[in-house]
C-alpha cells in the first residue's frame, strides 16, 4: 500500500507532541482524587512527577541505541504503545496490584518511556523532512505540545464536570485512544531518511569535543528550567501566594501560560523567514527575565499572574529554537537530539525543584522561590550572547 507523503508525516509528528503533552500533564489533574480515594500522601504524589522526568532522562540517554536498533518508524510505534499501556494501566493497575501507589507508579514508568522517546525522535523526524524553513517547522511542531496541554486540561475538566471525577478510570481509557490513533497514522505515512549517531550523524566524541555543543546543552537546561519553574508552581502560586480562587488561578495560570507559549511558537513559525532566530530568542530570554521579576515582585495579584503568563510567551521559542540552532550548526542527528532532550529534561526537573527548595527555606514564601529562579532566564540570556560571540 502506498504511503502518505511528508505532509502527513508532519501531521503525525504533531500528534506525537499532543500525546507527550497528555502524558506529562494528565496525571496531576488526578492528584487530589488519588489522595482522597487511595490515601496517597502528597510527598508520594510529588515522587510521581520526579519519577516521570527521571525516566524520561534515562530514556533520552538510551534513545540513540534504541533508535539505532529499531529505526525511527518502529521507535515511533514503541513510544505510542508504551503510552497506551501506561494510560490503560492507570485505570487497571491500582486495583490489580493491590497497592494503589505501586500500580500508579508502574503506569507512570510505562508512559514516561513513551514520552522520552517522543521527545528525541519526533524532532529528528521533523528536521529530516524536506522544508524551505526548518526553523518554522520546528517551532510549529513544539506549539502542538502547548495546544495538547490546553486540550488535556479543557476536555478532562469537561469530563469531570459532566460525567464525574469518580469515573476517572474511564477517562484514562478514553485518553489511551489518542496514542492508538497516532500509532495507526504513523503506519500510513512515509518516513524521511534520518541520521543516527553511527549512520550519518555525529559521533559522541565529535559532539563533546565542540565548545558550541556545550553552549547548546546549557541553553537546553535553562530552557527547560525557565518553563517548568513557572508552569509547575503557577497554580499553587496563584492560590497560596496571591489568594486567587483555584478555578480562576488555573485558567489564568497553567492554561494561560500554555496558550501564550503556543501563540509564541505559532507567531514565529508564521514569520520565521523574516525573523532572525537567535535575536528573537535573545529578546524572549530578556522578556522572560521581566516576566519573572513582575511575577515575584508585584504587590498585586493580577500583575503577578500577567508576569507568569508573559513567561509563557517568552519561553515559547527557547526550547525549539535551541533545537533548530543546534541542528543548523552541528548536524548531529539522533544522538544530538538525545543529548539535548536529556539536558532539557534535567532543566525540567531542576527548575521546579529549585523553586520548591527555596520556598521551603524561606518559610513558604513562594515569591522568593520564583525570584531565585530568575537565574535560569538570566543564564539563557548569557548563553545566547556567548553563542553570538562564538559564531563571530
Amino acid at each position: 500500500m502506498k504511503k502518505l507523503g511528508y505532509r502527513h508525516t508532519m501531521y503525525a509528528a504533531f500528534g506525537g507532541y499532543i500525546v507527550q503533552a497528555l502524558l506529562n500533564n494528565f496525571i496531576p489533574l488526578l492528584f487530589v482524587r488519588f489522595h482522597t480515594e487511595f490515601g496517597i500522601s502528597f510527598s508520594e504524589l510529588s515522587l510521581l512527577v520526579v519519577l516521570n522526568f527521571a525516566v524520561q532522562v534515562a530514556v533520552d540517554a538510551l534513545s540513540p541505541v534504541i533508535v539505532g536498533r529499531l529505526g525511527h518508524r518502529r521507535a515511533v510505534y514503541l513510544c505510542n504503545i508504551a503510552a497506551m499501556l501506561g494510560l490503560c494501566g492507570l485505570s487497571i493497575f491500582p486495583t490489580l496490584f493491590g497497592n494503589a501507589f505501586a500500580g500508579i507508579l508502574f503506569s507512570v514508568v510505562l508512559y514516561a518511556v513513551g514520552s522520552g522517546i517522543i521527545e528525541v525522535i519526533i524532532s529528528d523526524i521533523i528536521e529530516a523532512i524536506p522544508s524551505d524553513n526548518k526553523h518554522a517547522a520546528m517551532s510549529l511542531l513544539h506549539s502542538f505540545y502547548c495546544w495538547g496541554v490546553c486540550l488535556v486540561v479543557l476536555l478532562s475538566t469537561l469530563f469531570f464536570v459532566t460525567v464525574g471525577i469518580a469515573h476517572w478510570r474511564l477517562l484514562c481509557l478514553l485518553w489511551a485512544i489518542l496514542p492508538l490513533c497516532d500509532l495507526i497514522y504513523f503506519t500510513r505515512v512515509e518516513m524521511p531518511p534520518t541520521k543516527t549517531g553511527g549512520n550519518g550523524g555525529a559521533r559522541i566524541g565529535s559532539l563533546f569535543s565542540q565548545g558550541v555543543f556545550w553552549i547548546f546543552i546549557c541553553m537546553m537546561i535553562a530552557a527547560g528550567a525557565c518553563e517548568q519553574a513557572i508552569v509547575q508552581w503557577v497554580s499553587a502560586f496563584a492560590e497560596v501566594a496571591l489568594g486567587v480562587p483555584k478555578t480562576l488561578g488555573d485558567l489564568l495560570g497553567p492554561l494561560g501560560f500554555s496558550v501564550l507559549m503556543g501563540l509564541s511558537r505559532v507567531i514565529f513559525a508564521g514569520r520565521a523567514e523574516k525573523m532572525h532566530l537567535r535575536r528573537y530568542m535573545l529578546f524572549s530570554a530578556i522578556l522572560c527575565v521581566g516576566g519573572y521579576l513582575l511575577a515575584a515582585l508585584s504587590p498585586l495579584a493580577l500583575p503577578s499572574l500577567v508576569g507568569c503568563m508573559l513567561c509563557g510567551f517568552a519561553v515559547g521559542i527557547l526550547w525549539p529554537g535551541t533545537y533548530s540552532l543546534a541542528a543548523e550548526r552541528l548536524h548531529g542527528g539522533t544522538l544530538m537530539f538525545a543529548c539535548l532532550a536529556l539536558a532539557g529534561d534535567v532543566g525540567c526537573t531542576g527548575g521546579p525543584s529549585v523553586v520548591g527548595f527555596i520556598t521551603e527555606a524561606f518559610a513558604g514564601n513562594m515569591r522568593i522561590g520564583i525570584l531565585f529562579a530568575l537565574v535560569f532566564p538570566v543564564g539563557m540570556t548569557l548563553m545566547l550572547l556567548l553563542l553570538r560571540r562564538k559564531k563571530q
